[in-house]
């Protein structure tokens, strides 16, 4: 038997019908042994370090069937991305001391009985938080959404929905590695800014001034859009559909504007993808880790080199996931949302 010590957890109270509340989670405080118990094999026992806060998150809230990925439980801890020490392994592949980052709990300690996504953190010069975001899940989101799927070419107008949170800041600046005009849009001036000055985008707007997103378009891309990274839906998507050029891409990441709805927005202008020879597809990272050493391959040398850069909205403490959870649907946050839960 292991040292027992408390652990501090983020519950879901119930599930969500809509919008979710800090009101809707809870902090619960339970008791863990620091050693794998007898018997239990292929597990890891890990201190967290670092959480991700995601939008996905949302659904998993909601009572749902036939989804890709299952609902939280009710009166248990969440789960996600995060960053982790091992302080336990009855599996081969993790050592103790070994940092990982993957699926864990929201909780300070986590017995992770299935480690299948979970992945070894092999450059330590660079911050470990980069592994809940540019060097982790969102990093890769923006790798294969836009090169496996879109295949940009020198030249090409690339626009990025969402493109100040933590997979469009990443996306616009592959687009530009690639030789791509790039615009984006976001929800402040200061994001704007942000996209502008510090991402490189070649242009930038906030979507809450414009009246008309399909005149917004036509005015930053007055010959069409090549590749549409979407991250928003609704009237955005409507209004892009307008403005692609034929044979157009369009990666579809995720839909932030409907998660909250009850009754998602219907969009009624599809048969653009005809007419324009469009190629639509959706996809979920999770069916891409197989790519994951060739993004590595590609991107440390571009952080090292100072040729793309991420901005991160620290949340101190356990205490404050719920809030910074529930910021990422109202923009609060400014870049890639991280709970740090402790620092090694």
């Amino acid at each position: 038997m292991g040292e027992e010590i408390s652990n501090k957890q983020v519950i879901l109270n119930n599930y969500v019908k809509s919008s979710v509340k800090e009101s809707d989670m809870s902090l619960r405080t339970s008791k863990i042994q620091l050693k794998i118990p007898s018997g239990c094999d292929g597990a890891v026992l890990v201190k967290n370090l670092y959480l991700s806060c995601d939008p996905y998150m949302l659904s998993r809230m909601k009572k749902l069937e036939g989804h890709y990925t299952a609902s939280f439980t009710p009166d248990s801890p969440i789960n996600g991305y995060g960053v982790s020490k091992v302080l336990d392994s009855t599996h081969p592949n993790f050592k103790t001391g070994e940092l990982v980052w993957g699926f864990t709990g929201w909780e300070e300690y986590s017995l992770i009985k299935d480690p299948s996504l979970l992945f070894k953190v092999h450059d330590k010069d660079l911050p470990l938080s980069y592994y809940t975001g540019i060097l982790g899940m969102t990093g890769m989101t923006a790798y294969v959404g836009l090169f496996e799927l879109c295949s940009p070419k020198k030249g090409e107008t690339v626009y990025v929905s969402a493109a100040s949170g933590a997979v469009g800041q990443i996306v616009g600046q592959f687009a530009k590695t690639a030789g791509c005009y790039v615009v984006g849009s976001a929800g402040s001036k200061e994001k704007v800014d942000l996209l502008k000055n510090k991402f490189g985008f070649d242009e930038a707007f906030n979507y809450k001034e414009e009246q008309d997103y399909n005149a917004a378009l036509k005015r930053y891309f007055p010959d069409g859009i090549d590749i549409y990274f979407e991250n928003v839906g609704g009237k955005m998507l409507e209004a892009v559909l307008n403005n692609m050029r034929l044979h157009g891409r369009i990666a579809v990441c995720g839909m932030i504007s409907q998660y909250s709805l009850e009754k998602p927005e219907c969009v009624h202008n599809l048969s653009n993808l005809i007419t324009k020879r469009i190629r639509m597809e959706g996809f979920i990272v999770s069916d891409h880790y197989h790519l994951y050493p060739k993004f590595l391959e590609m991107v440390v040398p571009l952080i090292k080199e100072g040729k793309i850069t991420c901005v991160e909205d620290i949340a101190e403490g356990i205490e404050s996931a719920p809030g910074a959870l529930v910021g990422l649907f109202s923009g609060r946050n400014v870049g890639k949302q991280v709970v740090v839960v402790a620092r090694e």
